[in-house]
C-alpha cells in the first residue's frame, strides 16, 4: 500500500495551534485571518518572509509562525 499523501498539517501562529488544509501558503493564511493587504510582518521558524515571497511560501508540518500586524494611530 503506497504512502498517504497527508491532507492537512498543524502549526503554531502567535503561539495558537493551528490545523490548515496541505499546500496552505502564508498568503492563503493571511487572507483566512483577516489580514490580507494589511501591513504584516511574518517569521516563520525564526526567519523573517519577505512580503513578496508570502505567496509562493508554503507552510510545513510543524512551522511555527509569527505574524505581527502593523496597526496605525497616534
Amino acid at each position: 500500500m503506497p504512502d498517504e499523501i497527508p491532507q492537512t498539517l498543524t502549526c503554531r501562529v502567535n503561539g495558537e495551534r493551528l490545523t490548515l488544509s496541505a499546500g496552505t501558503t502564508i498568503a492563503e493564511l493571511l487572507a483566512a485571518r483577516g489580514w490580507a493587504g494589511k501591513r504584516v510582518a511574518v517569521e516563520r521558524n525564526g526567519e523573517i518572509v519577505p512580503r513578496s515571497l508570502h505567496a509562493q511560501t508554503t507552510l510545513a508540518e510543524g512551522d511555527v509562525l509569527e505574524i505581527v500586524v502593523a496597526v496605525g494611530g497616534g
